[in-house]
């Protein structure tokens, strides 16, 4: 699902994240003072968040979308963090999650954040509400921050090839 709206599928690579996590659910951020992910990247964007964590891939953040109740409107985790080479030693309070290689659709998020991020996960909603295809598989999503913008990778179901 590209910036126009057609449906990129890719293969996401497996990576490794550490960062800080936090259980939530899109409702909850919705409602006012309910919400805990404004909370997580205040944390993971202050100077020197993530300083101290060894092996670090590039400069970029990541949030991993993960451990998912049912779909959209269930509870989930949320971690942001850092890419990784290995998680020998985890900083304390934080946590390593692995992002499995998977198919997924790609979709940018362009523009002023955090406007465009959502706009691209309104995209991707109505995607999984109208039974788009492929199908969202609700396992693990991943978004990655850098310069440019977002790029999320939300994970499908693999084709019948």
């Amino acid at each position: 699902m590209a910036r126009g709206g057609a449906v990129i599928v890719v293969d996401r690579s497996e990576m490794l994240v550490v960062g800080h996590a936090v259980r939530t659910s899109n409702a909850d951020e919705m409602e006012q003072g309910r919400g805990r992910l404004g909370a997580l990247w205040a944390r993971a964007g202050a100077p020197g968040a993530f300083a101290h964590v060894p092996g670090r891939v590039d400069e970029n953040l990541y949030a991993v979308l993960t451990d998912y109740e049912s779909d959209h409107h269930g509870s989930y985790t949320q971690i942001v963090g850092v890419a990784v080479r290995s998680a020998a030693a985890l900083p304390e309070g934080m946590v390593a999650v692995r992002v499995p290689a998977v198919p997924a659709l790609k979709v940018e998020a362009r523009g002023p954040m955090p406007g465009a991020l959502l706009e691209a996960w309104q995209r991707l909603w109505k995607h999984t509400e109208s039974g788009g295809t492929p199908p969202r598989a609700f396992t693990t999503d991943l978004e990655i921050h850098h310069p440019e913008g977002v790029d999320l990778y939300v994970a499908v179901f693999p084709s019948m090839r």
